[in-house]
């Protein structure tokens, strides 16, 4: 999906139409997503959005799923709808939205990754891209045995990890979403990125 940023000269465009429009493109629900997204929004400006709309396989059964990220002047909301055939609690089949509000002077990191194919010869656009952006919501811990250098030792050293934050990641790539979803989700990155600087 298409990603649209402020503009960079003069005042900044209100882009919630657009935001609107992006996700009446994906046909997946369209009125129950916004109605989550705007109440997300709660009257701000929009300056910059990005829909991803990418199926899930579970079992035999093809499942949707749809986010929305949407950066304002004070915060980044997140939107995740899911379809579901239906439980015991609710038998007839059924949406759920979550979203997240973000202040934007939470937010501690902004990653991204590219990958660029033929790098020494001709090299194009970006033909993948990560965004992971965290704010100390979420923290995964890799853990592994410690050791040392010598090969003798036989030890117990504890061990030794890292700890990420990871609160939202998305990745993209031209293959399955198209080049113009991977150029998307850079301007939105750029722009989330200017948006946090010294935040």
């Amino acid at each position: 999906m298409r990603s649209r940023t402020p503009d960079h000269a003069g005042s900044e465009t209100d882009r919630t139409r657009e935001l609107r429009a992006a996700i009446e493109r994906t046909g997946y629900y369209p009125e129950v997503v916004s109605d989550a997204v705007s109440a997300a929004v709660a009257g701000e400006p929009v300056l910059a959005h990005y829909v991803h709309h990418e199926p899930t396989f579970e079992r035999d059964e093809v499942r949707r799923h749809l986010t929305v990220v949407v950066l304002t002047p004070t915060r980044l909301l997140l939107a995740h709808t899911d379809e579901h055939p239906g439980d015991d609690l609710l038998p007839e089949p059924y949406t759920s939205t979550s979203t997240e509000a973000i202040a934007l002077s939470a937010v501690r990191t902004v990653a991204v990754t590219r990958m660029v194919t033929n790098p020494t010869k001709a090299p194009g656009p970006a033909v993948e891209a990560v965004l992971t952006i965290g704010w100390g919501g979420v923290q995964r811990l890799d853990l592994e045995p410690a050791g040392c250098t010598d090969p003798q030792c036989d030890a117990d050293h504890g061990y030794t990890g890292v700890l990420a934050g990871e609160d939202f990641s998305l990745r993209v790539s031209a293959a399955a979403d198209g080049r113009d979803a991977v150029a998307g989700l850079l301007a939105f990155a750029e722009q989330v990125s200017s948006r946090t600087r010294g935040a």
